[in-house]
This record gives C-alpha cells, sequence and structure tokens, in this order.
C-alpha cells in the first residue's frame, strides 16, 4: 500500500521570515506522522530560508514550477538545475494558475494571458526535473464550464496525453499526479469525494493503459479547497493517495490536521 502524500502549496504568499515562522510551528506539530509523506512548496525566495530547518525532519522541500532549459536568457526563470542544487524533491508543473485557468479570477481578465502554460511546456518541464531526479506533480483539471459540458474526462485524457509524451514509463519512478478541478480552487467549493476518487481512479487507469501496472502505482493526488473539515473524507476515498493543498497550507495547525487525517 502507497504512503499517503500531503503536499502544501504556499502560492505567492509568505516572506521569508514568515514562511520560517510557519515551518517552524509545523515541523513541531507534525513531527509524529512519519507515516504520512509530507512537502512544502514555498515561493522561491524562501527556499534557502527553510532549507535548513527541514533538514533532519521527514518533511521534503519543494517547488511550485520551474523552467525547462538550464540556463540562458530568460529573466526571471527558475531552472532545474537550479531546484537541484537546492535539494528539492518535488516540483509542480502544470498548475491551472499557469496556465491561466482560474478557479476565483483576482486579477484583471484582460492580464490573464500573462499565464500561457501548454501541454508542450508542461512536458518539456516534466523532462528536465526527470533529469535531475525531482519528482514532478503534474496538475490536471477542469474548469466549471468543462465540467457542465460533460467534457471533464476529455479535458483531463488530452492534458494527460499532453504532458506525458515521449516519456518512458522506466523514469516515472516518484512520479506523482495532482487532480485539481479548476473550480474548486481558491473558491470554497469542493468536489464531491465519491467524485474526485472517481476522476483520480481514471487517472490511474490511464497510467496502467499507457504505461501498464508498475508505472499504475504512482500516487494520485486530490487538489481543491482541501481543509482539515474534509480531508479525512477525501482521503478515505479509493484511488485518492493524499492532497495537495493550497490556503490551508499557509497555517501550520490547519495543515498538521490535514497530515493527520491522512495518518489516521
Amino acid at each position: 500500500m502507497l504512503r499517503k502524500l500531503v503536499v502544501g502549496n504556499w502560492k505567492m504568499n509568505l516572506t521569508p521570515r514568515e514562511g520560517v515562522a510557519t515551518i517552524e510551528a509545523f515541523v513541531e506539530a507534525v513531527e509524529r506522522c512519519e507515516e504520512v509523506q509530507v512537502a512544502i512548496c514555498p515561493p522561491y525566495m524562501t527556499i534557502p530560508r527553510v532549507h535548513p530547518i527541514l533538514h533532519g525532519t521527514h518533511i521534503e522541500l519543494g517547488a511550485q514550477d520551474c523552467f525547462w532549459l538550464d540556463e540562458g536568457a530568460f529573466t526571471g526563470q527558475v531552472s532545474a538545475k537550479m531546484l537541484a542544487a537546492e535539494d528539492i524533491q518535488f516540483c509542480i508543473v502544470g498548475h491551472s494558475e499557469t496556465r491561466g485557468r482560474f478557479g476565483k479570477l483576482d486579477i484583471p481578465e484582460s492580464t490573464v494571458g500573462f499565464f500561457a502554460e501548454t501541454h508542450e511546456t508542461v512536458n518539456l518541464k516534466i523532462k528536465a526535473l526527470l533529469m535531475y531526479s525531482i519528482h514532478p506533480i503534474l496538475c490536471v483539471g477542469e474548469t466549471l464550464a468543462e465540467r457542465e459540458a460533460g467534457t471533464t474526462d476529455s479535458t483531463i485524457r488530452a492534458q494527460l496525453e499532453g504532458a506525458m509524451a515521449g516519456i518512458d514509463g522506466s523514469e516515472l519512478e516518484g512520479f506523482v499526479v495532482a487532480y485539481e478541478p479548476v473550480w474548486a480552487i481558491g473558491t470554497g467549493q469542493v468536489c464531491p469525494s465519491d467524485e474526485a476518487g472517481r476522476i483520480c481512479r481514471f487517472i490511474r487507469d490511464w497510467f496502467r493503459t499507457t504505461y501498464g501496472d508498475d508505472v499504475a502505482s504512482l500516487r494520485v493526488l486530490y487538489g481543491g479547497s482541501v481543509k482539515a473539515s474534509n480531508a479525512k473524507e477525501l482521503f478515505a476515498q479509493e484511488g485518492i493517495d493524499g492532497g495537495l493543498v493550497g490556503g490551508a497550507s499557509l497555517v501550520a495547525k490547519e495543515f498538521s490536521q490535514i497530515v493527520d487525517a491522512a495518518w489516521r
């Protein structure tokens, strides 16, 4: 049986100093939950500050995104090579927000084009991360319009096919997929637990069909307004191997309760 994985995605929140205080409180709260694998994905600037605090704990360090080339004239980008130098173990790729697919739009609609992730760029990033033995956390999911149109499964299938093009199953040890219904991110809405479980099983079946039974043992997480109040029900669903947690991961007590729900 796979060990549950709970990942905290801090997004663009907390200064490095605030991040250190949050991590210190969180480490103390989850020290006893070693049966659950835990990773924190803070903003880039916070990574060097929290790295020494996590050393010697069972909590691993992740990043929120990467660029697919090692170096070059790409202002503002951070490469997988740079992340590997900081001992990053996980990296989120293809998050709906980097794709410009927002559940709750907090920016002018005219600026959504700034977020221009495509299937091709997600694929390139995964290949770069695998080259440096960093475990990708591939995010897939549908918008509210796609769900209402009945295209949830076909949307996710297209995202998987685009992201995994040209990648061999032998490279996928430790690979993680997160199902994040876009309409449930930052909105307070949660996908019904039985439906979340169905989609996670659909994702696993796609990997089984594409790569075989060995790769189908990968972990599939649920992400989308995961909280302490709903985590236990979600994690109990067949096919859900943990959570990708956004806002609730910014509060040490709340996040520790989510980890505890995965443990028990």
